[in-house]
This record gives C-alpha cells, sequence and structure tokens, in this order.
C-alpha cells in the first residue's frame, strides 16, 4: 500500500441558507490546505494522504473530516485544530476526542 492513511476534508458546497450549511462555507478548503501544510512539514506526505471530498452528510457538523482505514470522523474542524491531529492521531494513533463527531466517539468510547 503506498499511503498508510487517507484523510479525507470535505469541502462540500451547498446553497447559501441551506440548513445543514456546508464544509465549503465553514473553510474546508482552508481545513485541507493546513494539514497538507502540516504533512509536509512534518515529512508525513508519503505516509498519509490528505483529500478533498465531496460531501460526507455532516456539515452541519461543521467542517467534516474522515481518516481511513480506521474510519474515525472529526466534525468542526479549524486549521488550528490540524496540528494536533497530525500529532495525536496521525503520528500518536490516538483520535483527538473533542473533535469527533459525537455518534461515532460514542461507538469507540
Amino acid at each position: 500500500m503506498r499511503f498508510e492513511r487517507h484523510v479525507f476534508v470535505c469541502e462540500n458546497r451547498r446553497p447559501d441558507g441551506h440548513p445543514r450549511g456546508c464544509c465549503a462555507g465553514r473553510g474546508g478548503a482552508a481545513v485541507k490546505e493546513a494539514l497538507k501544510a502540516e504533512l509536509k512539514n512534518r515529512g508525513l506526505q508519503a505516509r498519509v494522504r490528505a483529500n478533498s471530498a465531496g460531501c460526507l452528510d455532516a456539515c452541519e457538523q461543521g467542517v467534516a473530516m474522515v481518516v481511513y482505514p480506521e474510519g474515525v470522523w472529526y466534525g468542526g474542524v479549524t486549521p488550528a485544530d490540524v496540528p494536533e491531529i497530525v500529532e495525536s492521531h496521525l503520528v500518536g494513533g490516538k483520535p483527538v476526542e473533542r473533535l469527533l463527531i459525537p455518534e461515532v466517539a460514542e461507538k469507540i468510547s
């Protein structure tokens, strides 16, 4: 396998005023760019792939992100959260609990 993990960051765009909101409007592209920069700065880009995603069906959770192969889902992610996710989860193997989407966090607790 070329990559140990794939991280998908939602960049879905919904019409303005949509009741669920959209990750694009909440900064999905900025989160993905911060993730790519952090992976590069840490020399991890050959092991971890940062990908844009269309709708992950979690836009009401803020910017959504999912890490595979674990299937760990994050919500409300900002560029400021990226270094913690990289250090704790992608390097250390421990998901960042405060950012887990609640339904998913209950399943892995």
